[in-house]
C-alpha cells in the first residue's frame, strides 16, 4: 500500500501483521465503552451500578439473596451489598487465580455460562463486573464466606494487591460488598449519580423479584440552590422594572435520604402500581404461573378505561422492549381465548367478526416475566426474545389458566368482553378516517396540509419541520426560515389529549390529522418510519406553562402513536430564549435565569440595561426568531430521548400527567415542585 503524505510525496506503508492492536486485558472496555454500556453520558454512567446490582439479583433468584442494599456515598461512590453466597474466592484452576480476581477483570467470565453456578440469569455475557471495574476510577470487593472478610482493590482495572484476608466475622454471614467511583475521564460529562433514576430502576428489579428486599441510600450532604445575596437582590429590582416573574432566592432542595422496596406480591404489584393513575375496569388483577419445557412463565394483568395498551415484557428480570417468542405467546393466548370466550356466551353474534388482538388490549395494563436457563436474544442488545420454547409455555399457561378464571367470574369477563366490543367497533371507525390520511410513499398520496409552509428540498435527510401553535408565531417563522430545508406547521391551540381519547376521534381531529399528512409515516399499526419527510421534527413552543402543556400534548400524541419517532432520535425542543439585554445599542440573549445573571455579571449592572422577558414566540420579529431559534449555526435543539430501560416508569408519567386522575397528578406536583426552578409565576 501507499499513501500521500503532507508535501504530496508517496510514501509506502505496508499493512501487516504487525500493525494488528492487541488490547490486553480490559483495555478494550477503556478504549471503546460505548460498545459495553451504549453510552458514556448519564445514562451509562447509571448502568454501572445496574450491572453490579444484576449480579446480586442473580443470588436472589438463585435462592441465596433476599436483601440488596445500594448506597450513594459522599464523593459519587456507589457501594452495593448482597446477603448471597458471596464471590468465590477459591482459585480457579484454568486462570490460576482467585474466582473473585477472574470476575473483575477478564471479559466473558462467570458463572452463568453452564457451569453449574446459576439457573437463570440476568447477566448472561459474563462481562457486568469486569466493565465496571474497567470504567472505575477504582473498585474494592470485599467477600464473606466462611467467617472470613476478604478484600482486593483494583485501579481503572488492574489488580493492586493480591486477593486478601482481612478480618473475621459471623461464620452464618455470606455476601459481597462492591464499591466504585466511576473513572472521570472515561465519563466527562458527569459523574453524579441520580437519586431518583436509580430509584426507578431497582423499585422495577424488586417487583420483578417478588420477595426481595432492596434498599436505596443517599449518604451526600444535602445540597442547597444558590440563596439570594446583594448582588442577586440588585438583580430581582432589574427584573422586577422589566416585568419579569422568577424568584431568584431559590429554596433549599433536600434529596430523599432511604427507600426501601420490597413486594411480596411481585408483578402483580408491578400492575397495581403502573395502574395507579387510572381507573381499573374490575378490581382483581389476573395472576397465572407455571412451568413448561423449563420456562419459568409469570403472567399479571389488569384492563383499566384508558385506550392505550401498556404492556412490558421480561426476561430473566432484563427488559425486552422489542418483545419476543413470549410476547408473542401472551398475545396469541389472550386473543383466542376472549374470542372463544365471548362466542360461547353470545356476546359476540354469529355475524360479527372476530375481536383483534388490539380490541382486546385496549386499557390493558401487564406484565410478561419468563425465566429460562438459555435466553436467545436477536441481537446483541437484548431487546428481543428468540427462543420458540418461550411462546409455547406462555401461550399454554395463560390459555389454560385464563379459560378457568373466564369461565368462574363471568361478571369480569363480560366487562372485558363489552370494552372490546366497543373498541373493535371504534377501530371500524378509525379505519374510515385512516384511509384519508394514509400516504403511499414520503413524497405521493394525498395533498399536504393547507397550512403547511413545506420546504423545497425533497430530501428528507437535509428537512426539518417547526410545530408552532398560534397564527402569530407561525406567521413570523414562516417569514424566518430557511426555506429550503425549513417546514413550518402552525397549529391552532391545544391538540386533543390522545390519553383519554379513542383511535377514532384522534383520527377525526383536524390539527392531528395535519401531522400525521404532513410527516408522512402514518400512525399506529400503519407506522412507516422509511415514509418519513423530515429528519428533525421540532417543537417549538411558548417558553411558559401553556407551551409547556402543549409541548406535553405533542409528545403524548408521538409517543403514543409514533415512538420510533423519538427512539430514532427525530423529535427535538426547540428553545426560545426567555430574555433579551439591550445596553448601548447592544443585545444579548439569555435561554435561562443562569445565563441572564452571567451576562448581567459581564455587563454590568446598571440601571440602563433594558431587560425584556418574552412571553411569547409572536412577541419576537421574523430576524429575532431567526436569530435565537431557528439558526442551524445558533440554535439550541434538545433532542428527545426514551430510554427502553425505563419504558414502564416513562408510561406511568404520560399517563399520571395527561389521564384522568387528578389526585395522582397533584401528588406528581407536590413531590417534584422542589426541583423547578425560575417559575413563571404570571402565566399560572
Amino acid at each position: 500500500m501507499s499513501e500521500t503524505n503532507m508535501n504530496n510525496t508517496v510514501v509506502d506503508h505496508e499493512y501487516g501483521a504487525d500493525e494488528i492492536q492487541i488490547l490486553e486485558g480490559l483495555e478494550a472496555v477503556r478504549k471503546r465503552p460505548g460498545m459495553y454500556i451504549g453510552t458514556t453520558a448519564s445514562r451509562g454512567l447509571h448502568h454501572l451500578v445496574y450491572e453490579i446490582v444484576d449480579n446480586s439479583v442473580d443470588e436472589a433468584l438463585a435462592g441465596f439473596c433476599d436483601t440488596i442494599e445500594v448506597i450513594i456515598n459522599e464523593g459519587n461512590s456507589v457501594t452495593v451489598i448482597d446477603n448471597g453466597r458471596g464471590i468465590p474466592v477459591g482459585i480457579n484452576h484454568k486462570a490460576g487465580i482467585p474466582g473473585v480476581e477472574v470476575v473483575f477483570t477478564i471479559l466473558h467470565a462467570g458463572g452463568k455460562f453452564g457451569g453449574g453456578g446459576y439457573k437463570v440469569s440476568g447477566g448472561l455475557h459474563g462481562v457486568g463486573a469486569s466493565v465496571v471495574n474497567a470504567l472505575s476510577n477504582w473498585l474494592e470487593v470485599e467477600i464473606y464466606q466462611d467467617g472470613k472478610i476478604y478484600k482486593q482493590r483494583y485501579e481503572r482495572g488492574r489488580v493492586c494487591y493480591p486477593l486478601k484476608e482481612i478480618g473475621t466475622c459471623d461464620v452464618d454471614k455470606t455476601g459481597t460488598k462492591v464499591t466504585f467511583l466511576p473513572d472521570d475521564t472515561i465519563f466527562t460529562e458527569t459523574t453524579v449519580f441520580e437519586f431518583d433514576v436509580l430509584k426507578r430502576r431497582l423499585r422495577e428489579m424488586a417487583f420483578l423479584t417478588k420477595g426481595l428486599h432492596i434498599i436505596l441510600k443517599d449518604e451526600r450532604k444535602e445540597t442547597e440552590d444558590i440563596k439570594a445575596d446583594n448582588e442577586n437582590e440588585q438583580i430581582n429590582e432589574l427584573l422586577t422594572r422589566a416585568e419579569a416573574d422568577i424568584k431568584s432566592d431559590a429554596s433549599v432542595n433536600k434529596k430523599p435520604k432511604f427507600i426501601e422496596f420490597y413486594y411480596e406480591g411481585g408483578i402483580k404489584e408491578f400492575v397495581s402500581y403502573l395502574n395507579k393513575s387510572k381507573t381499573p375496569l374490575y378490581e382483581n388483577i389476573l395472576y397465572f404461573e407455571g412451568e413448561r419445557n423449563n420456562v419459568y412463565v409469570e403472567v399479571a394483568f389488569q384492563h383499566n378505561d384508558s385506550y392505550n395498551e401498556s404492556v412490558f415484557s421480561f426476561v430473566n428480570n432484563i427488559n425486552t422492549p422489542e418483545g419476543g417468542t413470549h410476547l408473542m405467546g401472551f398475545r396469541n393466548a389472550i386473543t383466542k381465548t376472549f374470542n372463544d370466550y365471548a362466542r360461547n356466551a353470545k356476546l359476540l353474534k354469529d355475524s360479527e367478526p372476530n375481536l383483534s388482538g388490539e380490541d382486546i388490549r385496549e386499557g390493558l395494563t401487564a406484565i410478561i416475566s419468563v425465566k429460562i436457563e438459555d435466553p436467545q436474544f436477536e441481537g446483541q442488545t437484548k431487546q428481543k426474545l428468540g427462543n420458540s420454547e418461550a411462546r409455547s409455555a406462555v401461550d399454554s399457561i395463560v390459555t389454560e389458566q385464563l379459560t378457568i378464571f373466564l369461565e368462574m367470574n363471568p361478571a369480569i369477563a363480560k366487562t372485558i368482553c363489552e370494552k372490546s366490543i366497543l373498541a373493535q367497533r371504534a377501530r371500524e371507525a378509525a379505519r374510515k378516517a385512516r384511509d384519508l390520511t394514509r400516504r403511499k410513499t414520503a413524497l405521493d398520496g394525498l395533498s399536504l396540509p393547507g397550512k403547511l409552509a413545506d420546504c423545497s428540498d425533497k430530501d428528507p435527510k437535509n428537512c426539518e419541520i417547526y410545530i408552532v401553535e398560534g397564527d402569530s408565531a407561525g406567521g413570523s417563522a414562516k417569514t424566518a426560515r430557511a426555506r429550503a430545508t425549513q417546514a413550518i406547521l402552525p397549529l391552532r391551540g391545544k391538540i386533543l389529549n390522545v390519553e383519554k381519547a379513542r383511535l377514532d376521534k384522534i383520527y377525526a381531529n383536524a390539527e392531528i390529522k395535519a401531522m400525521i399528512t404532513a410527516f408522512g409515516t402514518g400512525i399506529h399499526e400503519d407506522f412507516d418510519i422509511t415514509k418519513l419527510r423530515y429528519d428533525k421534527i421540532i417543537l417549538m413552543t411558548d417558553a411558559d406553562v401553556d407551551g409547556a402543556h402543549i409541548s406535553t400534548l405533542l409528545l403524548t400524541f408521538i409517543y403514543r402513536f409514533m415512538p420510533d419517532l423519538i427512539k430514532e432520535g427525530h423529535v427535538y425542543l426547540a428553545k426560545p430564549p426567555l430574555y433579551k439585554i439591550e445596553k448601548n445599542k447592544k443585545v444579548w440573549y439569555a435561554y435561562s435565569y443562569e445565563e441572564l445573571d452571567k451576562i448581567l455579571q459581564d455587563i454590568g449592572r446598571d440601571q440602563n440595561n433594558k431587560i425584556q422577558r418574552y412571553k411569547g414566540l409572536g412577541e419576537m420579529d421574523a430576524d429575532q426568531l431567526w436569530e435565537t431559534t431557528m439558526d442551524p449555526e445558533r440554535r439550541i435543539l434538545l433532542r428527545v430521548n426514551l430510554d427502553e430501560e425505563m419504558e414502564s416508569e416513562l408510561d406511568l408519567t404520560f399517563t399520571t400527567l395527561m389521564g384522568d386522575k387528578v389526585e395522582p397528578r397533584r401528588d406528581f406536583i407536590v413531590e417534584n415542585a422542589k426541583y423547578v426552578k425560575n417559575l413563571d409565576i404570571n402565566s399560572l
